[in-house]
């Protein structure tokens, strides 16, 4: 089939021969593990993996491109083409401590990694190999205290350990997008326990303190709600007044919420 491609669905299918084997490399051994491809396009990727995975489960939204990749793959049983939105799929039946695999389309980027951080806390994904904007991958990996820094980030970092590995330029592409893409690695490992903190109420604390970057936290958690009088009593020592939510780090954050509720 011809190299069609329908913006509307943000299609735009990797070629770089160099960058698919490195972003299935990234996956590591796959002998024994099934693999969610996020996707797959013609199968530039799926190509490599088709013959590295115990299991490759496909989820591909085009009606058309499912179609090819069912013929492509016909004589192969390891591999599996669901036809839906990757938003609209529950992973849960497809397996337990899953790896996922994906050029994820810009436009429901966030989306996606809110669907996989959710899945991650009851121990669906082991690890996730992800293509995205680059702006928003710096979103996530970003440290507190830089700019990039903010609900993504935390979000992100709450759920796993985040390698940003390589970035690739439109030409790597076919149609070449707009925007630069980058690579990233996730080793999934919720830290709500460790820090003591419920994931649901927390998340919802994450936004509150989040809403509006250009305050500061007291005023955030003013805005939320939250008394003068509460704040200070749940201010953390040595923790400025000023300060803004990006600035925190996940400990101090988790800290002031346990003594805030």
């Amino acid at each position: 089939m011809g190299n069609k491609h329908k913006p509307k669905l943000g299609q735009n299918f990797l070629i770089d021969d160099r960058a698919r084997h490195a972003i299935a490399d990234a996956l590591g051994d796959l002998s024994t593990r099934t693999v969610v491809e996020i996707g797959p396009g013609h199968g530039a990727i799926t190509e490599i993996l088709a013959t590295r995975a115990k299991k490759l489960i496909l989820i591909e939204l085009d009606r058309a491109l499912a179609a090819e990749l069912r013929f492509r793959f016909r004589e192969n049983p390891a591999v599996e083409i669901l036809e839906g939105d990757v938003l609209e799929v529950d992973l849960a039946p497809l397996g337990q401590d899953l790896d996922v695999i994906g050029n994820l389309p810009y436009y429901i980027t966030s989306d996606i990694l809110l669907k996989l951080f959710a899945a991650s806390r009851t121990g669906l994904i082991r690890r996730a190999v992800l293509m995205m904007q680059r702006e928003v991958a710096d979103r996530v990996s970003a440290a507190p205290g830089i700019k990039d820094y903010g609900l993504l980030s935390a979000t992100a970092q709450m759920h796993a350990r985040v390698d940003h590995l390589f970035t690739l330029p439109p030409e790597a592409f076919n149609p070449p997008p707009d925007v630069f893409s980058t690579v990233i690695r996730l080793e999934f490992a919720p830290r709500f326990a460790e820090l003591g903190v419920e994931p649901a109420p927390f998340d919802a604390f994450l936004r509150q303190i989040y809403a509006q970057k250009r305050k500061t936290l007291r005023n955030n958690l003013r805005t939320a709600g939250h008394t003068p009088a509460a704040i200070d009593a749940a201010w953390p020592a040595g923790l400025p007044p000023e300060i803004r939510a990006e600035a925190l780090s996940l400990e101090d954050t988790a800290a002031l919420y346990c003594n805030l509720v």
